[in-house]
C-alpha cells in the first residue's frame, strides 16, 4: 500500500485501458467446451431447451481460477449446487414477479457476502443472478423444476470434471507456483538489504508469505498424506524462518548480504518445478568466500530448506500441522456493523431487488435484463471500479446487443447455436483478463442467444436491439444510484474506528504471547488471534475500498496508509512470534507499559487525537516488534486535519 500524489488518468481512460496480461488459451477453450458441448448433447437427444439449461450449468467453469485443487474442488462443487438451486427457484417462482424480485436480491446479497467473506476469486454473484433470472424467463412450467435443476446439475458436474482434469497432470501446481514465488522474492529481499529498496521489498515479501501460507492451508487434505505437498509446506516454513532471521539480524545494516545467499534461494526456487525433487536437491549451494556468524547461520537455514527436499518423508510426515480458520468463524466474524463486506452485500441485494421490482412493475419485455445490468455494474470492488464497470458494461453491451441482434435476425438453429455459444464464451474468457468491456462485447450476445433461442420469439432487429438497450441503460442507472448514494463514503468514515479496534486486538495478542497465558499448538484456536486476524482483514479491505471512493479524500488516504502499513506489519510479526517454541515472559511492570502504549494509540486513533510518545521497553530477540510499535506510535502522533 502506497500513497501517490501524481495525477491519475481519467475514469474514462482507466475504464478503456487494455492490460498486458497473457491470453488464457486453455481456460478459454475449456470454458467454451463447458458452455457449448452440453447444448450439442441436448440437441443430440432432441431437446434444445434442456441442452441450453445444461449450458447454464456449464457456467460453473467461469469460476475456475489458479487455486489449489483441494480448494477448487469444494468451491466448484458449491457453485454447481448454487446454480442448480437458482434454476430450481427460478422455475418455481417464475409466476410470482414480486417474490422473484425479492429472491433475486437475496441471491445477489448472499453471493457477494460469501465471496467477500472467504476472499474467493471470481465473478461473485453475477452468474448466480444471471442463471436465476434466465430461469424465470423460460416458459412458465413449475412442474419441470426438478427436471430443469437436474439438467443444470449435470452441466455443472461436467464443468467440474473439466476443471479438475489438471489435477491428473500436476496436482500441486498452484502451491508450487506460490512457494517458488516466495523464494524468488525472498532472494530479492536479501539482495536489497542495505539498499534504498529494502523496506519496499520487505513489505512485498511479507504479503507474499501470508498469501503462500493461505494457499498451502487451502490445499491441505487431512485424510490424504502427500509427499510433495508436505515438502512444499516445509519449504514455506523455512521461508518464514529465513525471512524472520534476516529481518531481525541483518536488516537495516549498511553492508550488503553476500550475493550467494540470494543465488541459493533462486536455485531452490528452480528445483521446485523439477519432476524429481529428491535428485535435484542433492546439489551443493554456492558458498560465500567470507562469512561472519550471522551470515553463517543464514546459510545453515537456507541449506536446511534445500535439504528438506531430499529427506525421507518419514522424518517429517508426523510433524505436519496446518492452521485453518473454520467456515463458521469466518462467517460470524464478517457479521460486524463495521464490516464493509456485510455493508456491500446488503446494499447490493437491496438495489438488485429494486431494479427487478421496477422492471416487473413497468412490464418490460424479458425484464430480467434490467437487474442483470445492475448486478454487473455494482460488482465493482470500489466506487471507481463501479464506474469503470458502468462504462465498460455500457459500451460492451451496446455493441454486444448489436452483434446479438444481427445473429438472432438470421434465426440460428440446431448445432449452430451450440457452436456460437462455444465461440462467444471462448472469446469472452480470452478477453476478460484484458478488459471487462471487451468481455461484455462477446458475453452479451452469448447470454442473449441462450436466453432467446429457446423462447421461439420472432423479433425484428430494431425492436430487439432497442428493447435490450433500454433494459441495460435502466439497470446501469439503478446500479450507479445505489453505489453513489449508499456506498460512496461508507469505507472512509469507518477507518479510524477499525484502526482503534485492530490495535486493541493486537494488544490482546501481545499479552498472550509475552505472559503466562496458554497458546494452543494450533494458534488459530486462540480467540485473541482470531479477533486480530478478522480485524486486520476488515481494515485492509476498508482501506482499499476507501481508496476507490468518489470523491476520494487524498489527504486522508495519505495519512492512513503508513498507519495501516505498520499495523499490518505488526500483525505479521505477532503471528510469526506465536509459532516460536521459546518466548520471554515479561515482568508485570514491563507488560503494563506495553499495554498502556497500545491503549493510548487505540484511543488516539478512535478520537483523532495526537498520541503521547512513550518509550518502548526492549524485548531481547524481538527488536522488530519493538521497532514496528515505535513506527506506529510515531505515525499516530500526526493529525489528519
Amino acid at each position: 500500500m502506497a500513497a501517490t500524489t501524481s495525477k491519475s488518468p481519467s475514469i474514462l481512460r482507466q475504464a478503456l485501458t487494455v492490460n498486458k496480461k497473457p491470453f488464457p488459451w486453455l481456460k478459454a477453450f475449456l470454458a467454451g467446451v463447458a458452455a457449448g458441448l452440453p447444448i450439442a448433447i441436448g440437441l443430440l437427444f432432441g431437446s434444445l431447451e434442456y441442452g441450453l439449461i445444461a449450458g447454464l450449468g456449464g457456467f460453473t467453469y467461469l469460476y475456475v481460477f489458479p487455486i489449489p485443487y483441494a480448494q477448487l474442488a469444494k468451491k466448484l462443487a458449491y457453485c454447481v449446487l448454487g446454480i442448480t438451486a437458482c434454476v430450481f427457484l427460478g422455475t418455481v417462482l417464475a409466476p410470482h414477479p414480486v417474490i422473484t424480485a425479492i429472491m433475486m436480491g437475496i441471491i445477489g446479497a448472499t453471493g457477494i457476502f460469501i465471496f467477500g467473506a472467504f476472499n474467493l476469486i471470481g465473478p461473485s454473484a453475477v452468474f448466480f443472478v444471471l442463471i436465476f433470472a434466465m430461469a424465470t424467463g423460460m416458459p412458465v412450467a413449475p412442474e419441470e423444476a426438478f427436471a430443469r435443476a437436474g439438467t443444470a446439475f449435470l452441466g455443472g458436474a461436467f464443468s467440474w470434471i473439466l476443471a479438475m482434469s489438471g489435477w491428473l497432470v500436476n496436482p500441486h501446481r498452484p502451491e508450487k507456483k506460490m512457494v517458488k514465488r516466495t523464494y524468488t522474492e525472498l532472494a530479492d529481499f536479501l539482495d536489497a538489504i542495505g539498499t534504498v529498496r529494502e523496506n519496499d521489498v520487505q513489505h512485498q515479501v511479507m504479503s507474499t508469505l501470508k498469501d503462500t501460507s493461505k494457499t498451502i492451508a487451502s490445499g491441505y487434505i487431512p485424510w490424504r498424506k502427500n509427499d510433495v505437498f508436505n515438502r512444499l509446506l516445509l519449504l514455506n516454513n523455512y521461508a518464514n524462518k529465513i525471512f524472520l532471521y534476516a529481518v531481525e539480524q541483518l536488516a537495516d545494516r549498511k553492508k550488503l548480504v553476500p550475493a550467494e545467499m540470494g543465488e541459493s534461494l533462486r536455485i531452490i526456487a528452480s528445483i521446485i518445478d523439477s519432476k524429481d525433487l529428491y535428485d535435484e536437491a542433492l546439489i551443493n549451494l554456492p558458498h560465500p568466500e567470507e562469512m561472519n556468524e550471522k551470515i553463517a547461520k543464514l546459510f545453515i537455514e537456507i541449506n536446511g530448506a534445500k535439504d528438506c527436499l531430499s529427506e525421507s518423508d518419514q522424518t517429517f510426515n508426523d510433524h505436519i500441522h496446518i492452521e485453518k480458520s473454520s467456515a463458521k468463524r469466518i462467517i460470524l466474524s464478517t457479521f460486524d456493523r463495521n464490516s464493509i463486506i456485510l455493508i456491500n452485500s446488503l446494499r447490493f441485494g437491496f438495489f438488485v431487488m429494486l431494479a427487478a421490482l421496477i422492471a416487473y412493475h413497468f412490464e418490460l419485455n424479458r425484464s430480467f435484463w434490467v437487474p442483470l445490468s445492475c448486478v454487473a455494474v455494482m460488482s465493482g470492488a470500489t466506487i471507481v471500479a463501479t464506474f469503470h464497470r458502468a462504462i465498460q458494461r455500457s459500451l460492451g453491451t451496446i455493441f454486444g446487443i448489436l452483434i446479438a441482434s444481427v445473429i438472432l435476425s438470421f434465426h440460428p438453429t440446431g448445432y449452430l447455436i451450440a457452436l456460437l455459444v462455444f465461440l462467444l464464451t471462448f472469446i469472452t474468457e480470452l478477453f476478460i483478463v484484458k478488459n471487462y468491456g471487451l468481455a461484455a462485447l462477446f458475453f452479451t450476445p452469448s447470454a442473449l442467444i441462450m436466453a432467446e433461442a429457446g423462447s421461439g420469439g420472432e423479433y425484428t432487429f430494431v425492436y430487439f436491439a432497442s428493447a435490450r438497450l433500454i433494459d441495460v441503460i435502466i439497470g446501469i442507472i439503478i446500479g450507479l444510484i445505489g453505489v453513489w448514494f449508499v456506498g460512496r463514503k461508507s469505507a472512509s468514515s469507518r477507518i479510524a474506528h477499525l484502526i482503534s479496534k485492530t490495535i486493541r486486538s493486537q494488544a490482546q495478542v501481545f499479552y498472550v504471547l509475552f505472559s503466562n497465558q496458554e497458546i494452543y499448538p494450533y494458534y488459530g484456536k486462540n480467540i485473541e488471534f482470531n479477533k486480530m486476524e478478522t480485524n486486520l482483514r476488515n481494515l485492509k479491505t476498508m482501506f482499499e475500498t476507501a481508496g476507490g471512493e468518489i470523491p476520494k479524500d487524498k489527504k486522508a488516504i495519505e495519512y492512513y496508509w503508513p498507519i495501516v502499513y505498520a499495523i499490518e506489519e505488526l500483525g505479521f510479526f505477532l503471528e510469526e512470534c506465536a509459532r516460536l517454541n521459546k518466548r520471554p515472559i515479561l515482568e508485570d511492570e514491563k507488560l503494563a507499559q506495553y499495554l498502556l502504549i497500545f491503549e493510548a494509540m487505540a484511543n488516539a486513533a478512535d478520537h483523532s487525537k495526537n498520541v503521547t510518545f512513550r518509550p518502548i521497553p526492549a524485548i531481547e530477540g524481538f527488536q522488530r516488534i519493538d521497532d514496528t510499535i515505535k513506527e506506529l506510535q510515531n505515525n499516530l502522533q500526526k493529525r489528519l486535519y
